[in-house]
Order: structure tokens, then C-alpha cells, then sequence
């Protein structure tokens, strides 16, 4: 069995942000070399997911009012955590709710998606460097 383990970076400009990330893992998976197996993605911090799903700006912008509306950023005061010293209580739950992680199958040498699914990474903490870990198991 193969293993491959690599980071991708990202710095995202605003606190928030939603980017389709398929193409760098589909470039990990061919870096691989695993043609039968599994694709774990995982963002290395807590306040970051992610997901599956399609990559429309409307289901975006909806994902975003939605968020906001469970777990508004504002007032900081409203949370607990942020009397740490914080401001981003509303990103933890944000991340909990999209999501840590996504596990996808591999098959001759490809994702075994459907027709619209792709590949996010969701931040809602953002402004400084951050990394996801893309492992993929096979043959």
C-alpha cells in the first residue's frame, strides 16, 4: 500500500471565504501515484472545514447568511470565548457546523465524484497563513 502525505497553504485575505480546492488535490492524487483508495483532506486548524458540494456562487453566498444567521460574528461580546482575548468564538462554530473533514474514494486514479461535487475549503477566521493536510491510502 502507498502512502502520501502533503500541505497545501492558504492565506485568505478576508475573514471569510469559500474556494474550490479541487484541482490541488486532484494534482496531490496524481502526485501519489494511487490509482485505488482514499483521500483524506482535513484543514489543520479549528476555525476552518471542509466540504463537498457544489461550487456555485449562489449556494455560496447562501452557506455565508446562513452561517451568520446560526453563529453571527457579531457582537464579539455574545460569546464567552472571545473574553479570552478573542474575536473568533463565531468561526469555531462555524467550522463545527460545515464540518471538519472530507474522505473521498479514489478510482483508476481519479475522485469518484458526481457530477456537480468539488472540493471547498471554508474559512472563517482567515487574514493569516493557514494549512490542510491532503493524505491519501491506496495502491
Amino acid at each position: 500500500m502507498k502512502s502520501y502525505r502533503k500541505e497545501l497553504f492558504f492565506q485568505i485575505p478576508t475573514r471569510r471565504a469559500i474556494i474550490n480546492i479541487t484541482q490541488q488535490v486532484e494534482a496531490c492524487i496524481k502526485e501519489s501515484g494511487v490509482k485505488e483508495g482514499l483521500c483524506l483532506v482535513n484543514p489543520m486548524h479549528i476555525t476552518a472545514s471542509i466540504f463537498i458540494n457544489d461550487d456555485e456562487s449562489g449556494l455560496h453566498a447562501d452557506y455565508e447568511r446562513w452561517l451568520e444567521k446560526l453563529a453571527p460574528e457579531k457582537p464579539h461580546s455574545q460569546y464567552q470565548h472571545n473574553e479570552t482575548g478573542e474575536d473568533n468564538a463565531d468561526a469555531h462554530l462555524k467550522r463545527t457546523i460545515m464540518g471538519r473533514e472530507a474522505v473521498m474514494a479514489i478510482t483508476a486514479g481519479k475522485l469518484d465524484f458526481g457530477t456537480w461535487e468539488r472540493i471547498h475549503y471554508a474559512e472563517f477566521d482567515g487574514m493569516r497563513k493557514k494549512r490542510v493536510l491532503v493524505k491519501i491510502i491506496g495502491e
